[in-house]
């Protein structure tokens, strides 16, 4: 079996993807589960790890990505399954740390253990399956990070969250020149406001979305499926002296 040769959807076509091997966290839903989708178009051996099990074997079962249910705030348990999949079928030239918990929590309300629980999930993880995955990653492996466009436009309702998410940029940056010698790019992606079902179900208002839609250069909803071209193109060599970056995804309203 060979690599296509056309382009597939709006994912486009990287020959350097078919067959890499891929580990993508949080792909049992939204953003997460196109990435999933995306790479497995490009031929890459994905693996993903989410807690949601009944999404997650869905998710497999459509793309025939191998999914591992853990719970990534569980970092012990994290580098176990990380191992095992390492083991199991050699190390990873890509690693797409994504999943992300953006649960509304207001100042007055925020306990230790919901802010701790928040950087865990969103920030905390990407550190640690970083740190598993790297022993074995070789020269032209691609990490990703999965930001957001929140924190630079300063969305209130949410500060762990959107603490967590510039943290994210700051760690990929100083990632980026700390591997970068060991021939490993780093960069970090950062959406919008994607319509994920999640969103319209918990908090898209016809008034929230008309106020997000003027603000952006583009005047159009960002679906899960416009993310994934802009990770498959950071992971793959045609971004080989990409590094450091974080770009967004975000219609142009930052």
């Amino acid at each position: 079996m060979t690599p296509p040769e056309q382009k597939t959807g709006i994912d486009g076509q990287y020959r350097d993807l078919w067959g890499a091997r891929v580990l993508i966290t949080g792909g049992a839903q939204g953003i997460g589960a196109a990435i999933v989708a995306a790479f497995t178009r490009q031929g890459s051996k994905v693996a993903f790890l989410d807690l949601a099990q009944e999404a997650g074997e869905a998710v497999a079962e459509a793309t025939g990505a191998t999914f591992r249910c853990v719970d990534l705030t569980d970092v012990a348990a994290t580098r176990e399954v990380v191992s095992a999949l390492i083991d199991e079928s050699g190390p990873f030239q890509v690693l797409v740390n994504n999943a992300a918990w953006d649960e509304r929590h207001a100042i007055a309300d925020t306990t230790v253990e919901l802010w701790d629980r928040v950087q865990a999930v969103n920030l905390r993880h990407q550190f640690f399956v970083t740190q598993a995955v790297l022993p074995t990653m070789e020269p032209g492996a691609s990490i990703v990070n999965l930001s957001s466009t929140s924190y630079l436009l300063g969305v209130t309702g949410m500060p762990g969250y959107i603490a967590a998410k510039a943290g994210i940029t700051g760690m990929s940056r100083s990632l980026a020149r700390e591997l970068g010698p060991r021939g490993i790019r780093v960069n970090a992606v950062l959406p919008g406001w994607v319509m994920t079902e999640r969103q319209r179900a918990k908090w898209v208002t016809d008034a929230a979305l008309a106020a997000t839609l003027k603000a952006q250069c583009l005047p159009v909803e960002i679906q899960p499926e416009d993310v994934p071209p802009l990770v498959l193109f950071l992971a793959s060599d045609a971004s080989r002296m990409i590094t450091g970056q974080a770009l967004a995804v975000d219609a142009g309203v930052t």
